[in-house]
């Protein structure tokens, strides 16, 4: 059998998340050869573990599919090191998402007199994006209601809502919002546990191994190659020749018509920077980094709903913006106020605040975690997402003296802090909601922007068709390529773009005609 390093690919994907699942199982169905490289491991079908946060070892980390270093950040002057929620594994941090798949607004993406657009706009439209979003929802099987105030989009049903979310249905259409069932990417198969937040054992959640990997593979056009991880992009003329990898911990060279960076938007831009700062006129490789901030509150369904099981089944986009002022979409998160969960995310604070030094105080917070399941034991939980915007100083660090190293620098602009207030007020005032914590809290599990695609080589990283300004064979399909973060969770736009990418690729390299 010929072993990977030996054979000129069409298409090398590295990575196997929400981007580089659907773009290599995009190129295999048009007939192209696609190797996957991943730094996690394939893992088994059948593991159902969720993330944890509280495993320090790299070979532990990495043999359950977690990104094995931690994040070390400095958010605010404050320096602090955790791991994050991302994985590596086949599938990315998608195995464990908790596969809420939703369309962003057309301004999130247009400029318009009426919206004027933080950026000026995408280089792509949401009319131009609008067919993609509808493919990647069938290619992940999004069920859920029609969205009274969004793009009316018709999607398969999901299951009935048990009698608690009906009630705080009708409590949120009283107070004069407008809920629709969220949309979700879940098959429903007979005995379905939803595996929201853990990996699912089965086809039923789709996510970039299920909707993506697994797909392209059993085209027969597709390999893949786990546990290799890719410390350099080797170029030569204007294009990638080669990458250089360690696979199961010897050094080898693959080889490829095109490229595919899917690595996530700390990762691909870190390899850009270790392979002698590719790509990087412009001074952006790394820059424009954004999060969402997450504003957690509970709300009770009523004395009579006690027991019910915690769904995603909610969402409303009421409060998604006031005229100009961009803030989000609300959603369930599928969680329950119980005593485990509420010690994971008091814990989770604790390692990025300033006591982390005094490591025995940790174990306090099982005292405020007991009160608070007193206080909220049958709330559900909420999160309104938060748009972030790109400032060019919050970026990714590279270390060449600890190329794994993984870190950042990010500094919450004023103006983010003021429409933070703003959006909590909007909440408070149309629910009867209490907020789960005090201080802004960036999602880590949503990082983007810091390779944005646009028309100017000057300004952004990659083109339209998101293929790197300088490079003529390098192209990405991660959530590094946004230029704003959306109010919505990225990973729908995220698959939606991967397809287009994989779109121009394949046209390209057929253009070409085939070696």
């Amino acid at each position: 059998m010929t072993r990977p390093q030996d054979k000129t690919w069409d298409v090398i994907v590295i990575g196997t998340g929400m981007g580089g699942g659907p773009i290599g199982r995009r190129l295999a169905e048009k007939g192209l050869s696609v190797l996957f490289v991943e730094r996690g491991p394939a893992g088994l079908r059948a593991e159902e573990q969720e993330l944890s946060a509280d495993i320090w070892g790299k070979e532990a980390r990495l043999v359950r599919g977690y990104w094995p270093e931690p994040l070390h950040a400095r958010v605010n002057g404050v320096d602090t090191i955790f791991n994050a929620p991302l994985g590596a594994g086949v599938g990315g941090s998608s195995v464990f998402y908790a596969a809420t798949l939703e369309r962003p607004e057309p301004h999130d993406l247009d400029d318009s007199a009426d919206i004027p657009h933080p950026t000026g706009g995408w280089p792509v439209s949401y009319a131009e994006m609008r067919p993609y979003f509808e493919e990647a929802e069938q290619m992940f099987h999004v069920c859920g209601s029609v969205d009274p105030l969004g793009d009316p989009a018709e999607l398969p049903p999901g299951p009935e809502m048990p009698p608690a979310d009906k009630a705080l249905f009708a409590a949120m259409q009283r107070a004069g919002l407008h809920p629709y069932q969220g949309h979700m990417a879940l098959r429903y198969l007979e005995g379905c546990q939803s595996c929201l937040g853990s990996k699912c054992p089965r086809a039923c959640k789709m996510d970039g191994r299920s909707a993506g990997v697994e797909p392209a593979l059993a085209t027969g056009n597709a390999s893949l190659l786990d546990l290799c991880e890719v410390t350099a992009l080797r170029t030569e003329n204007g294009a990638v020749r080669a990458i250089e990898a360690t696979h199961r911990g010897t050094p080898i060279t693959l080889q490829a018509r095109a490229y595919v960076l899917a690595g996530g938007a700390l990762a691909s831009p870190r390899l850009l920077m270790a392979s002698g700062d590719l790509a990087n006129s412009s001074g952006q490789v790394g820059r424009n980094l954004m999060f969402h901030l997450s504003e957690m509150f509970a709300l009770w369904p009523g004395s009579g709903h006690k027991g019910s099981a915690p769904t995603k089944a909610l969402a409303f986009r009421d409060l998604y913006r006031d005229k100009n002022i961009r803030y989000g979409m609300v959603q369930a998160m599928g969680i329950e106020a119980r005593y485990g969960e509420i010690v994971h995310y008091l814990n989770m604070a604790f390692d990025r605040s300033r006591l982390r030094g005094l490591r025995p105080l940790r174990q306090f917070t099982r005292l405020p975690a007991a009160i608070a399941v007193k206080l909220f034991g049958e709330a559900k939980i909420f999160v309104g997402i938060l748009e972030d915007l790109p400032m060019p100083e919050n970026r990714v660090i590279y270390d060449p003296d600890a190329p794994r190293k993984l870190a950042i620098t990010y500094d919450m602009p004023p103006e983010l802090g003021t429409r933070r207030k703003a959006f909590r007020k909007a909440i408070r005032k149309r629910l009867r909601a209490v907020f789960l914590g005090s201080g802004p809290d960036l999602n880590y599990g949503h990082p983007c922007g810091t390779l944005r695609f646009g028309h100017d080589p000057s300004t952004s990283v990659l083109n339209a068709d998101c293929r790197a300004h300088e490079l003529d064979n390098l192209w990405v399909a991660d959530a590094s390529f946004m230029p704003t973060s959306m109010g919505v969770n990225p990973s729908l736009t995220i698959a939606a773009n991967a397809l287009r990418v994989g779109d121009r690729l394949a046209e390209t390299l057929q253009a070409e005609g085939k070696t």
